[in-house]
């Protein structure tokens, strides 16, 4: 028997990998595991009444796709007016686009395993979130900037949390 090949953000190269069973193995926050020069592929583990945490993003679109679990995505122009709401479940995609805000809440009884894919790049390469206490905690200390090698816009809008 084969052993399932390990995710490693190995940065601008070319890449190929199970991406289905590598979010539902995943048992991490956030896995980071490709980083492009444009956009980046990141694993989330989300547990029972959790969720990825409101946010908003100015300059950067999202999709996310959910391969374990059940949730509720809600979406909206601004924190106080998510006027967007959708339950969603394994193989349904969240589309957000740049300025959104925008939450995913696990509804169900099991770990929600999605995955992200953030254009431009978002995250460290290959940085590992064990819960979104440590995410947060690298973010606010500034422990959790896209590569060198990524093309980022302007930096004018910082992203926002709830």
């Amino acid at each position: 028997m084969s052993q399932k090949p390990v995710v490693q953000d190995i940065g601008p190269q070319p890449n190929a990998f199970d991406i289905e069973n590598a979010t539902k193995d995943n048992a991490n926050y956030r896995t980071v595991a490709w980083s492009g020069k444009y956009l980046q592929v990141t694993l989330m583990s989300i547990e029972p009444g959790q969720s990825i945490g409101l946010e908003t993003h100015p300059d950067t679109d999202q999709f996310l796709r959910l391969d374990a679990g059940k949730g509720q995505c809600k979406m909206g122009p601004a924190k106080d007016n998510l006027n967007f709401v959708q339950d969603v479940e394994d193989g349904w995609c969240i589309t957000v686009p740049a300025g959104t805000w925008h939450d995913v809440v696990n509804t169900g009884t099991e770990p929600m395993r999605l995955y992200a894919i953030y254009a431009p790049v978002h995250h460290a390469a290959g940085k590992v979130h064990a819960t979104f206490e440590d995410a947060e905690r690298d973010e606010d200390a500034g422990n959790d900037e896209p590569p060198a090698w990524s093309v980022q816009p302007p930096k004018s809008r910082p992203d926002k949390h709830a």
